[in-house]
């Protein structure tokens, strides 16, 4: 099942992605995406549906984050690890996390703004996953019961803030419109093995990443066990689970984003993003 919010900017609509490509309206039986209506409950209810009998939405409206409302926003770095030897960097021993703020969060095709003052603004094409239920002090083994689907994320970063300014990488991570999320959360039965996904990254055509989830170091499930010890992981809350070579940053001379640009990626059967680049 692919769950997909469309409609203006704070008055997204819930709906669905049916076998055909039609977005189809899901209001009136869940009031949005967002964590109380991702337990596995009513998602069973959910895929019992008929989607024809649900409205066709007409006309192409603008989608938005692919779940609402979302509480915590938890990344993983360097957990590719040819994506650490092209930062310079050496994978961890354990898992790197930090956060983006919830409100970097924008539609997958809404416009990416460059900070002011920013010299080196960068993409990163991600797998993320969205919890369904609390996991707090979960096994490996029964960490997959608590993820509610995946999603493709672009974790925008400005390396400067994030590398150079000192204390934590949030700074760099965190800015408006740094984390374009969707366009669809899929369920796993969809999806399949999280770590069999091609996943790709183009700016102007030119295709700067183009790699695997097969060469993730920590997997899906045993990074929500492990960050479950650390804090519960709530529904409606998003991990975004790093990503391949092929930054900007890593580039010889660097590459960076500038106004004007355009962004696409993808991941295998979690859809497609296009970005506009535009100074702030």
């Amino acid at each position: 099942m692919k769950l997909v919010r469309y409609g203006p900017l704070h008055e997204e609509r819930p709906g669905l992605i049916d076998a055909n490509g039609t977005l189809r309206d899901l209001s009136g039986e869940i009031p949005d995406v967002i964590g109380a209506t991702l337990s596995p409950d009513v998602l069973a209810e959910l895929a019992r549906l008929d989607p024809e009998t649900l409205p066709p939405v007409e006309g192409t409206p603008r989608i938005g984050a692919c779940v609402g409302q979302v509480g915590k926003f938890l990344c993983i770095g360097l957990n590719y690890s040819d994506h650490a030897a092209e930062s310079g960097m050496t994978v961890p021993p354990e898992p790197v996390l930090f956060t983006k703020a919830t409100s970097a969060i924008v539609g997958p095709n809404d416009t990416v703004r460059i900070p002011r003052g920013s010299t080196r603004t960068d993409w990163e094409v991600e797998l993320g996953m969205v919890i369904g239920t609390a996991a707090k002090y979960v096994s490996e083994a029964d960490a997959p019961a608590h993820i509610a689907g995946y999603c493709l994320i672009n974790d925008v970063s400005e390396r400067e803030y994030q590398l150079d300014r000192h204390g934590t990488w949030d700074k760099g991570k965190g800015c408006d419109t740094f984390g374009p999320i969707g366009p669809w959360l899929v369920t796993p039965d969809e999806v399949g093995d999280p770590t069999d996904l091609g996943m790709w990254l183009e700016v102007n055509g030119h295709r700067y990443q183009d790699g695997t989830t097969a060469t993730m170091v920590y997997k899906p499930a045993f990074l929500v066990s492990y960050l479950s010890q650390f804090m519960t992981l709530h529904p409606g809350d998003v991990i975004t689970t790093g990503t391949p070579p092929g930054v900007g940053m890593g580039q010889k001379p660097p590459v960076f984003l500038r106004a004007g640009d355009v962004m696409r990626l993808g991941i295998d059967k979690l859809g497609e993003q296009r970005q506009a680049v535009e100074a702030d």
